[in-house]
């Protein structure tokens, strides 16, 4: 049986940890990693933009647990990857990239796409590791998916350099130590030093072993702290409880925190990937006014969750509330606002202790139905909203149906500015990691690759992206990588052909409205010419038609996007966040 290169070491580690998909954009450096995953049943994606591969990768891991792995080129290959590689490093995503480079006797020489990748990664990974020896690349790669999921969990990056990756055979041939000896004693005295180069990088390599796969559990809280928090929460009136996407982290406990959330009975404002957690109608689950329902609290709970711009720094909750946080992270414990009683640890694990120690407690009732009607006031105040005329579609009635037309075995990408928060208040998670938005950064241009890694995991989904018509310029591409790999997603574009987001404030402060004109372009015949099917939506009332005939196409396999002509409203003035 013939040795394995390097690609074959990488591929063999993937495949033990447990790596369905590898998302990529092809280049020289990186062939024998994608031909090798290939022979090993993982599945490779190959994208239009090397960002997708990332977003693809990060929605994997969240959806899953597992590592989400991409591949790259070199150079410009590796650094379109940079925002979304820290946009996993805020959300707190666990990526393995894999990244191309010139040849290790090249490095520095002017090769080709050679540029210091190490400097440009070391700041925004957990950790980042540039190989050397093909023998160190399976434990350079190992390390690399310890280190993606401990404790807080993050991107890292491995750098592979081209000759580690093929048989020692061409990259012998590369270096032209096969070729007759030189004539001159310069060239006979660099034959020697590349024989022994390449001598040095492939040494050892028949004695590679691979490790079983890793397990890792997260720190555990202090019982003594979830003990006294307890106490706290049991003599609490107006008890809040917060719970954001890092209490998810451990996919395959998501019941058991759900029945935590549920014993606690405490009204739960849910963001990040914990939108969904409790499904649409849950008595405990509270959508709206979450700011007043803070001021009010006697006591506040953060899972998950730092004091960052979302609760305006920890201004949100008043300075007499108890507050109780539970975090991976000791740095956003203590965030803008130092807690009375910090949890360092795992926040879903510290709800189910906290919930199997706190005894029935039936004296929040008057306090949650004094919350819910404030719900069901301001949803109320929506439905007379979504009800106003408009000169094209209400963006608000147009959310409103597409939450009737979600299955419940939908998925929803949210990628946009203001039609996306917009549908935050209308559309529902149909469960538990359900919804997929970019997190704390704020990026645009997720779509695409969310809704691919989601579908890939989660087949038997439907997969909605719901776009801005910004962002939605962002991905618009990979409706030919949807088509190319047969992944059928639902996209529906909120076009009111602008950066309303930006124009709202822009224009009612500087009165301009420079760079935030867009047209109505036609993204359903681009999706269209890209080999999807493509809708074109502007009249109310063709809006429930035109929905099941989008999905309809989904269900014959078919990538679909929607272009839904919306006005405008004042439904977001004075959002913008700082």
């Amino acid at each position: 049986m013939p040795q394995m290169h390097g690609g074959d070491l990488i591929a063999e580690v993937l495949k033990t940890q447990g790596v369905q998909f590898l998302f990529t954009l092809c280049g020289g450096h990186i062939s024998p990693i994608l031909v090798s995953c290939k022979q090993r049943g993982i599945r490779v994606i190959d994208v239009r933009h090397e960002v997708t591969a990332v977003f693809a990768a990060d929605a994997v891991a969240r959806l899953t647990g597992v590592p989400g792995v991409a591949a790259v080129t070199a150079g410009p290959g590796v650094t379109n990857t940079m925002t979304a590689i820290k946009n996993a490093q805020l959300a707190q995503s666990p990526v393995v990239l894999l990244g191309g480079a010139t040849a290790t006797a090249l490095k520095g020489r002017g090769a080709l796409q050679d540029i210091d990748q190490m400097a440009l990664f070391k700041p925004h990974v957990k950790w980042a590791k540039s190989v050397q020896k093909v023998r160190d690349l399976v434990p350079a790669l190992e390390e690399a998916f310890i280190i993606s999921k401990r404790e807080v969990p993050g991107p890292v990056f491995v750098e592979c350099p081209v000759d580690l990756l093929y048989d020692e055979a061409v990259v012998r041939e590369w270096y032209g130590v096969k070729t007759q000896d030189g004539r001159t004693l310069a060239e006979r005295a660099l034959k020697f030093y590349l024989n022994r180069h390449v001598n040095k990088i492939f040494a050892d390599v028949e004695a590679v072993k691979i490790s079983p796969r890793f397990h890792l559990s997260p720190s555990l809280p202090n019982p003594a702290g979830v003990q006294k928090a307890a106490i706290k929460l049991e003599r609490a009136e107006r008890p809040v409880l917060l719970v954001g996407s890092q209490a998810l982290l451990e996919t395959n406990k998501v019941k058991q925190l759900v029945a935590a959330v549920e014993r606690l009975e405490i009204p739960v404002y849910l963001s990040g990937m914990a939108r969904g957690l409790l499904g649409k109608q849950h008595p405990l689950f509270m959508r709206h006014k979450r700011r007043e329902a803070l001021k009010e609290a006697d006591l506040v709970i953060l899972a998950g969750v730092p004091c960052d711009f979302r609760l305006d720094y920890g201004n949100h909750i008043r300075r007499s509330s108890y507050l109780i946080s539970a975090n991976r992270s000791r740095m956003d414990l203590k965030k803008n606002r130092r807690p009375n009683l910090a949890g360092p640890g795992d926040p879903g694990w510290f709800l189910r202790q906290l919930a199997e120690i706190l005894p029935a407690n039936a004296r929040w009732k008057n306090w949650r139905e004094q919350l819910r009607e404030r719900d069901n006031n301001r949803e109320k105040e929506i439905a007379q909203q979504a009800a106003e005329p408009n000169a094209l579609l209400n963006p608000l009635h147009l959310c409103r149906e597409i939450e009737k037309a979600l299955p419940f075995n939908s998925i929803v990408v949210a990628d946009g500015g203001d039609f996306v928060a917009t549908a935050s208040y209308t559309v529902s998670p149909a469960g538990p990691l359900t919804w997929l938005d970019p997190g704390v950064f704020g990026t645009l241009g997720v779509g695409a690759g969310f809704a691919l890694g989601a579908k890939l995991c989660r087949p038997e989904s439907e997969v909605w992206i719901l776009f801005g018509d910004g962002s939605v310029g962002y991905s618009l591409s990979e409706f030919d990588t949807f088509v190319r790999h047969q992944i059928p997603v639902l996209a529906v574009v909120g076009n009111d052909a602008g950066w309303t987001q930006i124009a709202r404030e822009q224009i009612e402060m500087l009165k301009d409205d420079v760079g935030t004109v867009l047209r109505h372009t036609d993204y359903h015949i681009v999706a269209a010419g890209f080999g999807g099917k493509g809708f074109l939506l502007n009249e109310s009332k063709s809006i429930e038609e035109v929905l099941q005939q989008a999905r309809y196409a989904v269900s014959q396999g078919h990538p679909v996007l929607v272009n839904a002509h919306i006005g405008k409203t004042a439904f977001r003035k004075g959002s913008i966040s700082m």
